[in-house]
């Protein structure tokens, strides 16, 4: 599936799921993560953050409340106005194609975003994230994995049916490693069809 086409038809799913997604449970596994990254980076004395794949803002909201000035982008205009209702600073844009300055953030945040595109696209993506990070600047990338797969999920219950792709915990590792220096990878183990959640802390050189 040409990668356009894959971006459209996630819109189009986010879009018409932004309601459910609104209502959704948060993890306590996923609270842990944001609060290991916010150590991270007060420690670090960074204050500008940039969410990529936003969603409907739950992250964007937590890093602002802590006290980061936050910047949410997400490629559904639905979600984006959920970030939006919640205070923060939003846009839909899609982070293959961000329309910021080089080296215009300190912290770039990406949770359960980057598992929709394509390993061919990845090392583009990961490429623009860096670009607009400053020098030393911090990359939290969390997603679902533990399994080496990539396609259309058949079970999905959204339509479109979403496209993921999935690395394992080796894999994911060497690829940050191209890009970033890995500082710190966390696992998390779960009860589903899923393996397990990687969250890695990165940084670039």
């Amino acid at each position: 599936m040409d990668y356009r086409e894959l971006k459209q038809e996630l819109r189009q799913a986010y879009d018409a799921e932004a309601d459910a997604r609104e209502g959704m449970d948060d993890r306590p596994w996923k609270a842990q993560e944001r609060s290991r990254f916010a150590a991270r980076l007060r420690e670090a004395g960074a204050s500008r953050l940039l969410e990529i794949g936003a969603g409907h803002g739950i992250s964007g909201r937590f890093f602002a409340d802590d006290g980061f000035a936050v910047t949410c982008v997400d490629l559904s205009p639905e979600l984006v106005a959920r970030c939006r209702d919640k205070g923060l600073d939003a846009a839909v844009m899609d982070f293959a194609d961000l329309a910021f300055e080089d080296a215009s953030f300190d912290a770039v945040f990406g949770m359960n975003c980057l598992l929709h595109v394509p390993k061919t696209e990845l090392p583009g993506v990961l490429a623009e994230v860096r670009r607009v990070l400053a020098p030393g600047g911090w990359f939290y990338w969390g997603q679902y994995g533990g399994q080496d797969y990539e396609g259309v999920w058949e079970t999905d219950s959204y339509e479109p049916k979403r496209f993921f792709s999935f690395f394992t915990a080796d894999r994911i590792e060497a690829v940050a490693a191209e890009h970033f220096d890995l500082v710190e990878a966390h696992h998390v183990a779960l009860e589903s069809n899923i393996d397990q959640y990687q969250g890695l802390i990165l940084r670039k050189p």
